[in-house]
């Protein structure tokens, strides 16, 4: 016989709520938890001001990070928004309410002192609760419990009229199983709640108050959800007055150690009291509790925006830099300088001033020496190539390694400090630009031309080279005059040949001197103007290549980050939530203190 069948006539008018939930087509929101789908659920409805916002960047954050970061890091996030859209679609006026505890602290017990009545089975055997149990003041509450997975079957409404009601009316209060239960399923039903309930009831006895596994597994992960939490030390009709004021303090001392902050003087956080559910004893203190805690109606966004701040805190290694990541104008000068180096910048800039400048002096130097300098590199060389202006091999051999190089330091400095998927990200995006950019740079170099190559010419070389003619002609004219004397041609006389021949002879190197002193300046002009372009092209082809994709992620990050600070508020996360993060933690061992 059905369970409603067995309860006596009269006490209970669970029958409708049975039937409205059996007939009640399954909620989207009984979709699993952690589902792979590519949108997230939209936000909006009843959530409002600062919890809003959080919700709607940690939305936007997980949407930024999912090329970035790993899905198992991105996991918990996108369980708190799923929850996030599933609570906000159900009543707003109902308070889910769950009464946890280990086996034999009496958690059923006090359930049916809140009641009113006896409604969950209580006993010696263990575990009693095999099953989660609803209770629930005022109608409505069908969707809700829905989405917590308890059946119909197992859903009670207290009698009309009883003690409190007014007070708990919006209350659903659920009976879970034991959280140290033999069996593996209770417990996993015990995990399941604890992660969608407003908020949660624990309840401990004289003994095992201090028991690891309550505190290892559960309060201390949930210390950031103190606001929502309720920690009541039962049986305290088995202890005198003085033993229990100590217990008392023995329990808030260990809820101290666990990070839970307790609401005392008026300060938020957990509330903590003793009882006797058996006797009745403080029953009434929290029952008046609960129903204001019920009426102010804002235990699911307390609940909400702990889950938030849980998941923020542990997203936090993955957003939060070291020091002030990014690359400065010298990183860039530097990169554009390495490049500028494989590339031999600075080398054709030589280059292309010792042309200039050894194109005046062929221009305007005297044809002797000319063919001097001619006959040498012939001799010394058998060409007629100036050696000085081929490239030297080991500095072709090692320009893709100095490419490489430059692009390997620069990753690195703009990673430096990121954490670590951003980090990634940066080196890879360096990746990318580096591959062909050896090749691209080489293409550059051609497309530019060879500054060395056919350098201008000065408008006065023609008047120098004029200047040289007249001085090589004075030489022959002062040379054929002493010859014309010497064969009796002309009338005797050395002063005047010898003089126009001396004046030709000092004065081509004069002019060779004075034309060579003069290209300094315009030849070192042109060296550093060859070498300037070259370097700014090679540096554009480099930003465009590295840097401009570094900068790309660089910025990708800040747009996290600061949607990861709108998320995280105000609050200060105690460094403990990182560690568990959620209701409904995962198993260790257990033991007692």
């Amino acid at each position: 016989m059905d369970d409603e069948k067995r309860q006596e006539p009269g006490r209970w008018d669970d029958g409708l709520i049975a039937r409205r939930a059996a007939d009640r087509p399954v909620a989207q929101d009984d979709a699993p938890a952690g589902q792979d789908d590519d949108s997230l659920p939209a936000l909006g409805g009843t959530y409002g001001g600062a919890l809003r916002s959080r919700l709607d960047a940690l939305h936007e954050l997980v949407g930024l990070s999912r090329t970035r970061v790993e899905s198992e890091v991105l996991a918990e996030a996108g369980r708190v928004l799923d929850e996030a859209a599933a609570r906000q679609r159900l009543s707003a006026r109902h308070t889910v309410v769950a009464i946890a505890g280990a086996t034999g602290s009496g958690k059923s017990t006090l359930f049916n002192a809140l009641a009113g009545v006896a409604v969950a089975e209580t006993g010696l055997r263990r575990p009693t609760t095999a099953a989660p149990l609803a209770l629930s003041w005022s109608e409505g509450a069908a969707g809700l419990l829905d989405r917590l997975g308890i059946p119909g079957r197992l859903r009670r409404r207290p009698l009309a009229g009883g003690a409190g009601d007014n007070d708990l009316q919006g209350l659903v209060l659920i009976d879970l199983p034991d959280h140290d239960s033999a069996v593996t399923a209770h417990r996993d039903q015990v995990d399941r709640l604890l992660g969608l309930v407003d908020a949660v009831i624990w309840v401990v006895d004289p003994e095992k108050y201090a028991d690891a596994a309550l505190h290892e597994l559960y309060l201390r992960p949930l210390a950031g959800h103190a606001e929502v939490t309720f920690v009541v030390l039962n049986q305290i009709d088995r202890l005198g007055t003085e033993a229990a004021d100590l217990v008392l303090d023995d329990l808030r001392r260990l809820l101290d150690e666990d990070g839970v902050a307790l609401g005392e003087h008026g300060e938020p956080g957990a509330t903590v009291l003793a009882l006797s559910a058996l006797t009745g004893e403080g029953v009434p203190e929290l029952r008046e509790l609960l129903g204001r805690f019920v009426q102010e109606r804002t235990a699911p966004e307390r609940r909400l925006a702990a889950d938030v701040d849980a998941a923020a805190a542990r997203l936090r290694p993955v957003y939060v830099a070291d020091g002030r990541p990014g690359l400065g104008e010298r990183a860039r000068d530097e990169f554009a300088d390495r490049l500028a180096l494989a590339v031999g910048a600075q080398a054709a800039g030589e280059a292309a001033e010792r042309v200039w400048r050894r194109n005046a002096i062929r221009a305007c130097g005297t044809p002797w020496l000319r063919l001097y300098r001619w006959y040498e590199r012939v001799r010394a060389h058998g060409t007629g190539t100036d050696p000085r202006l081929q490239a030297p091999a080991e500095d072709e051999l090692t320009a893709r390694q100095r490419v490489e190089q430059a692009v390997r330091i620069v990753s690195d400095e703009a990673s430096r400090g990121l954490p670590g998927p951003w980090a990634q990200a940066v080196r890879e995006a360096a990746a990318r630009g580096a591959d062909g950019l050896p090749e691209a740079l080489d293409e550059l170099t051609v497309t530019m031309g060879d500054p060395a190559a056919r350098p201008p010419r000065p408008a006065w070389w023609p008047a120098a080279v004029l200047g040289q003619v007249v001085m090589t002609l004075l030489q022959f004219l002062g040379a054929l005059w002493l010859v014309g004397q010497i064969v009796g041609v002309l009338q005797p006389g050395l002063l005047a040949p010898v003089l126009v021949m001396v004046a030709g002879i000092v004065g081509g190197p004069l002019v060779e001197w004075a034309c060579a002193a003069a290209v300094r300046g315009p030849a070192r002009r042109y060296g550093q103007e060859a070498e300037r372009k070259l370097r700014e092209a090679v540096a554009a082809c480099g930003r465009a290549r590295v840097l401009d994709p570094i900068a790309a992620e660089l910025m990708r990050y800040r747009e996290v980050r600061e949607q990861f600070v709108t998320a995280s508020g105000a609050t200060r996360v105690a460094s403990r939530i990182a560690s568990g993060g959620r209701l409904g933690p995962r198993r260790a061992g257990a033991g007692r203190r």
